[in-house]
Parts: structure tokens; C-alpha cells; sequence
């Protein structure tokens, strides 16, 4: 089943056992930026649903637990670095796989720019050079220059990597906890400035709204979880690949729902719906309000953990793109040069440099058209993560279908867990398509051929998609002639 590099002994392959379990965990939360992830949305989501934005949370990670099952089972049977691309190409053939790896690659090319500004952005503020974070040119340089530092600790080795990881998550971790812990303090208190409420068990109904907001609610709970499966795409750099990076992707969604929880609470509880819901366009700049409110001249806590978020999630992000390149490079999905490994440091260090290339230039020519441009192009993303994450979910009842009546736990957990959750995730994408035909609900107000941008910009990268996977068909068919398969029996039996 290893393509030819792939192997862990070949001197062109990735290096193996780079990483421990506890490393890959790491990693796969850092991906989802928990910090900057929440003060993103926990203003929106509470203008949506109120009081009910834990619960709300709580139901966006259904659907994430049961594609992290799907991630588990497949990389059992698969341990492939370009985990999405190289399961649905087994499972449903070579045109789906290549849209699959297709996706994965662009979600790293839209968001690295936008968050390692946000990374200068409070690491500036945090040192209280706030002149400078209004720069827009000088933050835009800053923003260039922690990319490349990011990519080329991605270059230089995994284990250095996973160290940085270590240290960002820690620093963000307590952080956050740090927030949560004063503000529910001053709320039982009664000390808070704010019009705190008692926290309620109700909370977590993610029902208690209704209607059309959920939906849009929802949306953006399954955002802040986005990310977890980098863990997955390091299989090969693993200890013990076949499960120990996808119980790290598992665990990687229950972690965070918890912390997100209880942050919510925290944070719902201190302000109120209401301040929350007049300060929501602040976006991340939310949690810097309310951390002032609740800590004081400690506010540069808060400011930190957003920093450090940021910039784990710079680094990380690059990871899957990356390895999803070298992946479809290995099998001529892509030109060969992708897949590129270094000599000495054994990481894929063209694709990871085309990848930042490619995201430098994103930002740059999105920024040269307006701020509201570059959040519009965020919101794109739901669209492909949605996509690949439904199409894994697909893909593994597929490859899968001959052994799912072999076993209870099989077939829930193979079978019927990852089509639900692909099809709660086809649905959401759905109502997000109708969502962002609406101009009047994106970022710039504007319209684009009758649309709204952020789905202008969906249907564009899916269609530039399509046109290179037709020209690469026709100029090296060779990737084109695989087959569908099936999971090998003895190997699902070996390693249930």
C-alpha cells in the first residue's frame, strides 16, 4: 500500500517517529486556534442565540466527533500523510480524491495571512504598542515575515515544531483559563461591572433559540473546531501512525469542547447577551474588552493567548496543506516536484513553500481590495471544510462496506457515526450556500455577479479546482487509472 517515498526507512520519505502522541495532540489543537477562535464568534453567536451559545457549541461538535471517527478508522487501515485525498481516492476514485485534497490545500492557503495578522495584531496591542497594530502597512510586512519564520520552522524539522506547539498551547491554555476563573469568581461575587447573570444548566439547550439563527449559529461552532486533523496529516511522522494520530484527533474534539464550554459559560455569564451582542462586531477584539472588564491591567493575559493562538495556528495550519501536496504529488496527482523532501531536515519543503508563497500572495492581493475582502474570503472557508469533511465521512462507509455488519461497534462507528455526521455537515453547507448568495450577509456589503463574495470566492477556488485537475487528467493520466477499492479484511480485523 506505500507509495514510492513514503516509506519510513527511504531516505526520500518523511522522518518516522518524529512525533509522541501528547505531540500530535498538541498540534491538533493548536490547528483550531481555540483562542482566536472564540473571540471570533462567541460575539455572533451569542447576537444569534443568546444565552444559548454553549449549547449551541456543545451541538456543533456532534457532527466533529463523528468525522473524527471517520479520521480514526481510515488512518487505521491508511496511515497516508495526505489523509482526505488519499482515503476518498481508495474509497470513491482519483476525481473525487483530487477535489478532496483540492479543498484541504486551499483552507490553508485563505486563512495562514489572516491569522498570522491577527497574531501581530495582539502582539503588538499586548506590548501596548497599539499605534503600530492601526499601521496597516507596517502590519502587513509583520504579517509576511511571521509567515515565513513559520514556514521555516515547518522546513527545518517536526520535532521543532511540535517544541514551539508545546510552548504555545500551554502559554494559550492558561490564558484562557485564567479569563474563565476571574470572570466566573466576579460573578458569584457579584463583583462584575458588567450585567452578569447566574449560569444555568438551560445553557446548554442548543435549541432554546430556534429557527433560522441555529443555523447560522451552528455554522460557526463547527468553524471554531476546524483544524483538529492536522494530527492525522502527521501519521507518517508519528509513534505507532496506525492510532495514535487518530485517537490524538478524537481526543483533539473532546478537549476543546470543553474548553469552549466552559469559556462560554464563563464569558456569557460575566457580560451578558446584551454587551455581547452591541460589541459583537469588535470580533476578536471582543475577548480584549472583556478581559479589561474583568481583569483589569491583567488584560494583557487575554491578549497573549489571541497572540499565541494565532500564531500556533500559522504554523500549524501550513501542516496539512503541505503534507496533502506531498501526498498527491507521490501519486501524480500533482507535478512531482511537490513532493520534494528534504535531505536532511525530512519534511516536504517545496510544498510547504508553495503553500506560504501562495497564502503571502492571498493576503497580500485580498488586502490591496479591502479589509472586509480578506474576512469575506474566512468565510469561503466554511464551504470547503464542510466538503471534506462530509466527503470523509462518505468515504469511510465506503471503503469500509463490506465489514460494516461484522460488529455493532463497527457499524456504528464506521458506518452510520460518519454518515450522520457527513450529512449533518452537507446540510449546514447547504444553508451556507443560501446564506452567502445574500450580498447583505457579507463582510463587504457588496455584491459580486449577483452573489455574495464569500460564495463568489467558493465557487471560484472550486472551479479553478476543477480546470487543474482536467489539465493535470490530460497532460499525466497516470493517477487517473485508479481504481475504487475496498478495506482489506485481515488488515480491518488485525486492527480493530
Amino acid at each position: 500500500m506505500a507509495e514510492a517515498g513514503r516509506e519510513a526507512g527511504t531516505p526520500d520519505g518523511l522522518k518516522p517517529n518524529a512525533l509522541s502522541f501528547l505531540d500530535a495532540l498538541v498540534i491538533g489543537l493548536n490547528s483550531t486556534s481555540p483562542a482566536y477562535s472564540l473571540a471570533a464568534v462567541i460575539g455572533p453567536v451569542v447576537v444569534l442565540v443568546g444565552v444559548y451559545a454553549p449549547g449551541v457549541l456543545l451541538a456543533s461538535f456532534v457532527p466533529m466527533l463523528l468525522i473524527a471517527s471517520a479520521f480514526y478508522y481510515l488512518n487505521r487501515v491508511d496511515q497516508d500523510c495526505g489523509t482526505t485525498f488519499s482515503w476518498v481516492t481508495r474509497a470513491m476514485g482519483p476525481w473525487a480524491g483530487w477535489l478532496g485534497g483540492w479543498a484541504i490545500t486551499m483552507t490553508g492557503v485563505l486563512v495562514v495571512g489572516s491569522l498570522a495578522d491577527v497574531a501581530v495584531t495582539f502582539g503588538l496591542l499586548t506590548v501596548g504598542l497599539d499605534g503600530l497594530a492601526e499601521n496597516d502597512a507596517l502590519r502587513r510586512v509583520l504579517t509576511v515575515l511571521v509567515i515565513i519564520a513559520m514556514t521555516a520552522v515547518c522546513v527545518v524539522g517536526t520535532e521543532l515544531s511540535a517544541k514551539v506547539q508545546n510552548v504555545l498551547i500551554l502559554a494559550q491554555v492558561v490564558c484562557l483559563l485564567a479569563l474563565a476563573v476571574v470572570a466566573l469568581y466576579r460573578v458569584y461575587a457579584g463583583t462584575s461591572p458588567l450585567h452578569s447573570l447566574t449560569p444555568s444548566i438551560r445553557w446548554l439547550d442548543p435549541f432554546g433559540a430556534g429557527g433560522a439563527p441555529l443555523t447560522a449559529a451552528l455554522l460557526l461552532g463547527v468553524f471554531t473546531y476546524w483544524g483538529w486533523e492536522s494530527a492525522v496529516n502527521l501519521t507518517e511522522e508519528t509513534e505507532d501512525p496506525a492510532t495514535a494520530p487518530g485517537k490524538a484527533a478524537v481526543w483533539s474534539t473532546v478537549i476543546l469542547l470543553v474548553t469552549y464550554v466552559a469559556v462560554a459559560y464563563a464569558v456569557v455569564a460575566q457580560a451578558g447577551p446584551g454587551y455581547l451582542a452591541e460589541n459583537a462586531e469588535e470580533e476578536e477584539f471582543l475577548f480584549a474588552l472583556l478581559a479589561h472588564e474583568a481583569m483589569g491591567g491583567w488584560d494583557w493575559v487575554v491578549l497573549l493567548a489571541v497572540c499565541t493562538s494565532a500564531l500556533a495556528s500559522t504554523q500549524t495550519t501550513i501542516i496539512p496543506a503541505s503534507r496533502t501536496a506531498l501526498s498527491m504529488a507521490r501519486r501524480g496527482a500533482l507535478p512531482r516536484t511537490f513532493g520534494h523532501v528534504h535531505p536532511r531536515f525530512r519534511t516536504p519543503d517545496v510544498s510547504t513553500w508553495w503553500v506560504a508563497g501562495i497564502a503571502i500572495a492571498w493576503y497580500v492581493a485580498v488586502n490591496l481590495i479591502s479589509a472586509n475582502a480578506l474576512f469575506d474570503s474566512l468565510t469561503a472557508l466554511s464551504l470547503l471544510i464542510a466538503f471534506y469533511y462530509a466527503l470523509t465521512g462518505v468515504a469511510c462507509a465506503v471503503y469500509h462496506r463490506r465489514h460494516l455488519t461484522d460488529s455493532v461497534r463497527g457499524f456504528l462507528l464506521i458506518g452510520a457515526g460518519p454518515l450522520i455526521g457527513a450529512g449533518l455537515l452537507a446540510w449546514l453547507l447547504v444553508e451556507s450556500v443560501a446564506d452567502m448568495a445574500d450580498p447583505a450577509n457579507s463582510y463587504s456589503g457588496v455584491s459580486w455577479f449577483g452573489l455574495g463574495p464569500p460564495l463568489v470566492i467558493g465557487i471560484g477556488i472550486t472551479l479553478v479546482g476543477v480546470v487543474l485537475m482536467v489539465v493535470r487528467r490530460l497532460t499525466a493520466p497516470a493517477f487517473w487509472s485508479e481504481r475504487p477499492g475496498v478495506a482489506d479484511p485481515d488488515l480491518v480485523r488485525a486492527r480493530r
